[in-house]
């Protein structure tokens, strides 16, 4: 993303693919019932600035902490 922006241009496809992972990073962090809103943010601006490897970070930490959750709530 960075070589397109300092040539300035970028595709409108990858536009799109940006905006899409930045909401689906949203719906993610949305359904975090204890998440501040400051980390809220702070997940979609990573998302936003590494693209697919920050929401691929974004998904497996959401998917630690809802495991963390079940067994806490199972002891």
């Amino acid at each position: 993303m960075l070589v397109f922006l300092l040539f300035d241009t970028v595709p409108d496809i990858l536009w799109l693919c940006l905006v899409g992972l930045v909401y689906l990073a949203w719906i993610e962090v949305r359904r975090e019932p204890d998440l501040l809103a400051q980390a809220k943010l702070w997940w979609c601006l990573l998302v936003f600035l590494t693209n697919v490897p920050g929401y691929i970070a974004l998904r497996i930490w959401v998917a630690v902490r809802r495991r963390r959750r079940a067994e806490g709530a199972r002891a």
